[in-house]
């Protein structure tokens, strides 16, 4: 598990700022910290300043994740947080809050209320039930119809037509997008970090 670089300390770390993105590059697996657990309606969100869970809001219709939901460390998306991962294939509910280890799979392209928003789409790596899941495309295309359902009406009751998916792609695209987000964070957000 994710072998921290630090110093012990009293004080609580923001793994946000403290675990790099990638457990292991070569073979894909990504640090996650869990934020929403597949078939919850609170979306709950890392604080990116403090590292600690904050409920954003309750859904606003009954539509549930429909996967487990999270953050990825040192990285920066285009919306202004840190990139997003879906983590499908969860057999156990995952406490919001918790470290993972995922591997990258692919991306879904998505635009929210006209920023880019993109959601890395991964398994977990200790799960040997999704080894032989290496592609989003492996899924099959009712997983790209559900994710594309939840992700353009989960705020229909707030403003219909927030989102739009652009597409799923594979893993070299996530992996392309994971290395943007990392050295956006480290242009952009790193040097506010003290």
């Amino acid at each position: 598990m994710a072998n921290i670089n630090h110093e012990p300390s009293k004080y609580m770390l923001n793994l946000l700022h403290v675990l790099p993105p990638y457990e292991k590059k070569e073979d894909a697996v990504i640090n996650c910290l869990v934020e929403v657990s597949k078939g919850s309606l609170n979306k709950y969100e890392l604080i990116t300043e403090a590292g600690v869970l904050k409920l954003d809001r309750v859904g606003y219709s009954s539509m549930s994740y429909p996967f487990t939901y999270g953050a990825i460390p040192q990285t920066w998306d285009l919306d202004n947080d840190p990139l997003d991962v879906e983590i499908i294939g969860v057999t156990e509910w995952l406490v919001p809050g918790s470290l993972v280890e995922a591997r990258v799979i692919g991306v879904m392209k998505f635009v929210d209320g006209g920023e880019t928003d993109d959601k890395i789409i991964a398994v977990l790596a200790s799960d040997k039930r999704m080894d032989h899941i290496t592609d989003v495309s492996q899924l099959g295309d009712y997983f790209q119809k559900e994710t594309t359902y939840y992700w353009e009406h989960y705020k229909d009751l707030k403003k219909p037509g927030a989102g739009k998916v652009e597409g799923f792609f594979g893993p070299a695209e996530a992996m392309k997008i994971i290395d943007e987000c990392a050295a956006r964070y480290q242009q952009d957000y790193a040097p506010k970090v003290k």
